[in-house]
């Protein structure tokens, strides 16, 4: 018995990993899958995980040369592999049984089944030639996900700056048509600048910057951003007999969010709604602690509605409705930009729709609950 167990224990292959994730990825059902495999007992394999925060050690984004978290990183035996997408458990899985072959592999002195036609070199240089091949494949993936994530942002920041673009035009004709004075013009137009120029400094840094260091969530009172952004949206709707309806509690908590981003996600809603409601119809944002850690809003209209089968995909990069694609002009980017902000809040977005019925977007932010800034 003993000189199995010792056997075994030869046996027994280390590996070690470095996933690299903030702790609103490891809070994703994907990361708590994929960690609770990796802690798992795989029998001839010692797994050895170790997390690291990239807000906390963003050095190692360099050193790994990562691109995007979360990712995982398996630093020996080598060759050094590198995992990230929305697919790594599914990765591991099929690289495990190799992990451990390799090592054993590399550990022997001479090839398992010699070739009369190849040496001991030989085999040991193909062995070579094939990790290398591998890590040059992960580093073009790594590539191909970097520029596809550059090209998500540039089309988000391009949507953004058409908000403060079409609010400074309302202004403009308001006031050639003396709806508002000098003083409450500059008001606008100096917000509205200052908004442009954040968006522009977010262009500048979309090829050197992760989606989550363009993010800074702090204490919130999100009451105060939907009055913000009604106010702010008051000459679309008001002068087409739209019934605007509110339901916010006065003991509403604090949300732990980012003021631009959340404000990004109510304008974009808010504007769709009004966008789709007919002249005489209703517009309802509602605001509601559902839970001791989440705050949910709903925005509710009486427009065209969504048909079932395309609820899920018009959250997705580009997507428009077919039935109303004709009707609006630039990229269909809106409620992508929703999801994406959403999601990096940890929270959720989801659509209520009933064709001819109108529809109820609803997304959830997490309550303050003095949780740490991010450190800069």
């Amino acid at each position: 018995m003993g000189g199995s167990t010792e056997a075994n224990q030869q046996a027994s292959v280390s590996v070690s990993l470095l996933l690299v994730a903030g702790p609103h990825h490891l809070a994703t059902r994907e990361l708590r899958q994929l960690t609770a495999f990796l802690r798992d007992d795989h029998r001839e394999l010692d797994l050895r995980l170790q997390l690291i925060d990239p807000g906390r050690n963003p050095e190692l984004l360099e050193l790994h040369k990562l691109v995007a978290t979360p990712a995982l990183v398996k630093l020996s035996p080598t060759p050094r592999q590198v995992f990230m997408g929305i697919t790594m458990l599914s990765q591991v899985r099929s690289w495990l049984p190799r992990w451990g072959q390799m090592e054993r592999l590399n550990g022997l002195a001479m090839p398992v089944i010699p070739s009369p036609m190849e040496d001991g070199r030989d085999s040991s240089r193909a062995l070579e030639l094939e990790d290398q091949l591998l890590v040059l494949r992960q580093e073009n993936e790594a590539l191909i996900a970097r520029l596809q994530f550059q090209e998500r942002q540039l089309r988000m920041v391009a949507h953004d700056l058409r908000t403060p673009m079409t609010t400074t035009s309302l202004a403009l004709q308001s006031f050639k048509r003396g709806q508002i004075g000098n003083e409450e013009l500059l008001d606008i137009l100096g917000r509205r600048l200052h908004e442009m120029e954040q968006l522009s400094r977010d262009l500048l840094e979309v090829g050197s910057t992760r989606w989550e260091a363009l993010f800074n969530p702090q204490r919130l009172t999100l009451s105060q951003v939907c009055a913000d952004v009604l106010l702010e949206l008051e000459k679309v709707w008001s002068g087409r007999n739209l019934a605007v309806q509110t339901d916010i509690p006065s003991d509403l908590p604090d949300v732990f969010a980012d003021s631009r981003r959340m404000r990004q996600v109510l304008l974009n809603l808010l504007e769709n709604a009004f966008k789709f409601t007919p002249d005489g119809g209703r517009v309802k944002l509602s605001l509601m602690h559902r839970t001791s850690q989440w705050v949910q809003v709903s925005i509710c209209d009486n427009g065209p509605g969504i048909p079932v089968d395309e609820q899920e995909r018009i959250f997705q990069d580009q997507v428009r409705l077919s039935q109303t694609s004709w009707k609006t002009a630039g990229f269909g980017v809106g409620l992508s930009v929703c999801r994406r902000v959403v999601e990096v809040h940890t929270g959720k977005i989801w659509v209520v729709s009933e064709p001819g019925e109108g529809s109820c977007f609803y997304f959830t932010v997490p309550v303050w609950r003095n949780q740490k800034l991010p450190s800069r």
